[in-house]
């Protein structure tokens, strides 16, 4: 049974080297025009994931914009709600001269 392993193994390691020598022989290109066109595509891929990472950083700063913006303006509404509760209980209080449960 080893041997038919090792068998196996001989015959996939035939097929890749045959598989590389017809890959290298039908290439379309030379070896520098590929590593050219390789380097240009990595290059352009670089350019795509450093606009994609600025447009991000630009979408995460609005939303943090706009966060603080909402956060702002429940704050003001709650100190509003909060000055009118003030306010209103002054006012009772004032009438009767006695704080009165509201």
């Amino acid at each position: 049974m080893a041997e038919r392993e090792s068998n196996s193994f001989v015959w996939f390691l035939a097929g890749l080297g045959l598989g590389a020598l017809v890959g290298v022989l039908y290439a379309p290109r030379s070896g520098s025009e590929t590593r050219d066109v390789l380097r240009a595509r990595a290059e352009d891929g670089s350019d795509y994931v450093r606009n994609r990472a600025r447009e991000a950083r630009e979408q995460a700063s609005d939303w943090v914009d706009r966060g603080r913006e909402v956060v702002g303006q429940q704050k003001e509404q709650f100190r509003a709600a909060y000055e009118a509760g003030r306010q209103a209980y002054r006012e009772a209080t004032s009438e009767t001269g006695a704080p009165k449960n509201l």
